[in-house]
């Protein structure tokens, strides 16, 4: 078998299950370990997937910039924000994470809706100026421009002061084993900070994202007690959130 025969293989039976193991690939594809080593770390440094210990992983295919990532999924990140304004109660204290996620949930919001949301996203934070019922805390900071959101020690300590009712995460990549995870370490510090700070935490993740992985762990992905995504991902992709107690809503 030739070798481009071989690896694309090895991404097709990724892109199934959401792992691979080197074992089993070395068994079904009768060649050495040597042989799926080779390939496995080819296809890493092509950036086609991440390695671990043992074989591989999906990689998350979220776009590196903010508008990338505006024109990806429109269509599913209006749906998961329609399912997660669902959980909106008047008069709440609502943690609203930045990301366009985010903004499609914001246009979402009833135009009656009062409560009180606090955001480090200027653009978050512009839209909801747009609703009457709404008061906006801004919390400040260092502008990471590839999020549009505020990071450093300030932000964090900020946040240190909220408790809020239900946090709305902006997820980059969700695996059930890996936890939540995030390309951006300064955004990945903030995230798991927000993870603590509302008794509800509703992850806004479109079915693209679910099953990767990114190199910053936020953290464990039951430190999610709901899962907003769209209509269309298969059951069986999120049975394994299921499982750990996450509740799912579409």
């Amino acid at each position: 078998m030739l070798k481009e025969e071989r690896q694309r293989r090895i991404l097709d039976e990724l892109a199934a299950s959401g792992r691979v193991l080197a074992t089993e690939l070395q068994a079904a594809l009768e060649v050495s370990p040597h042989t799926i080593r080779r390939d496995l770390d080819e296809l890493a440094q092509a950036g086609a997937l991440i390695r671990v210990h043992g074989g591989a992983l999906v990689r998350s295919r979220t776009a590196t910039t903010y508008e990338g990532r505006r024109g990806q999924a429109a269509g599913a990140k209006r749906e998961l924000a329609r399912a997660a304004a669902t959980l909106l109660v008047p008069g709440q204290v609502v943690i609203l994470d930045g990301g366009t996620s985010a903004l499609a949930l914001v246009d979402a919001i009833p135009p009656e809706h009062t409560g009180t949301f606090v955001t480090h996203s200027p653009p978050v934070a512009a839209a909801l100026a747009r609703l009457p019922g709404i008061e906006t805390v801004v919390i400040g900071g260092r502008l990471e421009p590839r999020a549009l959101v505020a990071v450093g020690a300030e932000t964090v300590a900020a946040y240190q002061r909220v408790m809020a009712d239900v946090c709305f995460l902006g997820v980059w990549s969700l695996h059930a084993e890996r936890g939540i995870t995030q390309s951006y370490p300064e955004e990945a510090e903030l995230r798991r900070v927000l993870l603590e700070r509302a008794e509800r935490v509703v992850g806004l993740a479109h079915g693209d994202k679910l099953g990767t992985v990114a190199p910053f762990v936020v953290g464990p992905a039951d430190a999610l007690t709901h899962l907003a995504t769209d209509r269309d991902v298969p059951a069986q992709r999120l049975a394994p959130f299921r499982e750990l107690g996450v509740q799912i809503l579409r």
